[in-house]
């Protein structure tokens, strides 16, 4: 029992191995280790929200293909995600970076808590506070007979 739980969790925890096939690995630990890492951060442009280290589609392998190659040329790390974002554009990155062009894509959320915030607040403001009940004279003096009988008990 042991031995089948160790097997569906060794496959469990390596699934985003299974996409990159063993012909597209570098011999260069050093390089494949860089790969991985760019790969971890571009998006696949067929499944959009996998990695294209964790896709299976025919464009994330030529994807992971170019960056491997990119590498192997010499290029460095920024050197290759800033050719692919030329080539593809900024969707092609998982985390895109933070600029004017993307102010709102990164405040939105920001944005969102505070107007709430402020409009609970204005809403808890506004509602009117319920009025104390006053006692008319025939319910005060039932009220005193309740008290005074409770006490002489």
């Amino acid at each position: 029992m042991r031995f089948v739980l160790a097997i569906v969790a060794a496959l469990l925890f390596s699934a985003s191995a299974f996409a990159v096939q063993p012909g597209e690995v570098l011999k260069d630990p050093g390089l494949e280790k860089r790969a991985r890492e760019i790969s971890a951060g571009l998006r696949c442009l067929v499944c959009q929200n996998q990695s294209i280290d964790d896709s299976d589609a025919q464009l994330a392998k030529d994807l992971r293909l170019l960056v491997r190659e990119r590498l192997v040329a010499g290029d460095t790390n920024d050197q290759v995600e800033n050719f692919l974002v030329q080539r593809y554009g900024e969707f092609v990155l998982l985390k895109p970076t933070f600029g004017m062009h993307t102010l709102l894509l990164w405040l939105t959320p920001a944005l969102v808590m505070v107007l709430g915030g402020v409009g609970a607040y204005a809403a808890m403001r506004t509602r009117p506070q319920p009025k104390a009940a006053t006692l008319d004279d025939e319910e005060r003096k039932a009220l005193e007979n309740l008290l005074k009988r409770d006490q002489s008990a």
